[in-house]
C-alpha cells in the first residue's frame, strides 16, 4: 500500500524541494534557496528522487514476497508425512518414465527433421515463422512438415490415445 505521508511521497509531490524526515520524524524541506546554484539543487533533487524510488521499490519487493507466519493456514504450514512425499516422488518418476517412452516411440517413427521441428514447435514454443527463420525455409514447408509428423503420430494408435491427440493445438494457432 502506498503511504501518501512517507518521505518518498512528500519528496515526489514537491518538485521545488528535497523533503526528508529527521531522526525525530520531523519533516525537513530543503528548497532551491538553500543551495548555491540551480544546478546543485537539481543534482541533489535528482539523487534524492532516485534514492527514495530505489528504497520504495525495495520495500515493495519485500512486502510482495513475504508472508507473516500467523497469516498461514495450518495446512500450509504443515509438513506432509514421509510416505506421502515418497508416493508423490514415485508418481512423478513414473510419469516422467511414461513420457520418455512416448517421446522415444514418436522419435522412432519420425525423420530427424520432423522430430526437431515438432520439438521446436510444441516443446520450445516457437512459432512456424520462427522455426522457418532458424532453419532457412518457408512457413509453408515447416507447416507441412509438422502436419505430416502429426499424421504419422496419429497412426500410432497404441502409443497415443484419442484424448491426448485432441489436446494438441492445431498448426498455426500460435
Amino acid at each position: 500500500m502506498f503511504n501518501r505521508k512517507s518521505s518518498y511521497a512528500l519528496n515526489k509531490k514537491d518538485p521545488n524541494a528535497i523533503v526528508y524526515m529527521d531522526a525525530n520524524e520531523a519533516i525537513i524541506r530543503l528548497t532551491r534557496e538553500d543551495f548555491a546554484s540551480e544546478e546543485e539543487f537539481l543534482k541533489w533533487k535528482s539523487l534524492s528522487d532516485a534514492d527514495y524510488h530505489a528504497s520504495e521499490k525495495e520495500d515493495h519487493v519485500y512486502a510482495n514476497h513475504t508472508l507473516a507466519l500467523d497469516e498461514l493456514s495450518e495446512e500450509a504450514a504443515s509438513i506432509p508425512a514421509a510416505d506421502i512425499c515418497m508416493e508423490q516422488a514415485h508418481d512423478r518418476v513414473a510419469e516422467i518414465r511414461r513420457s520418455t517412452q512416448k517421446v522415444t516411440q514418436i522419435r522412432k517413427h519420425l525423420t530427424d527433421t520432423q522430430f526437431r521441428r515438432m520439438w521446436m514447435y510444441f516443446v520450445d514454443g516457437m512459432t512456424i515463422d520462427e522455426i522457418g527463420k532458424v532453419e532457412g525455409v518457408s512457413h509453408q514447408a515447416i507447416s507441412l512438415n509438422i502436419t505430416a509428423a502429426i499424421r504419422k503420430i496419429k497412426n500410432i494408435s497404441e502409443v497415443f490415445s484419442k484424448t491426448t491427440l485432441q489436446k494438441w493445438p492445431k498448426i498455426g494457432d500460435r
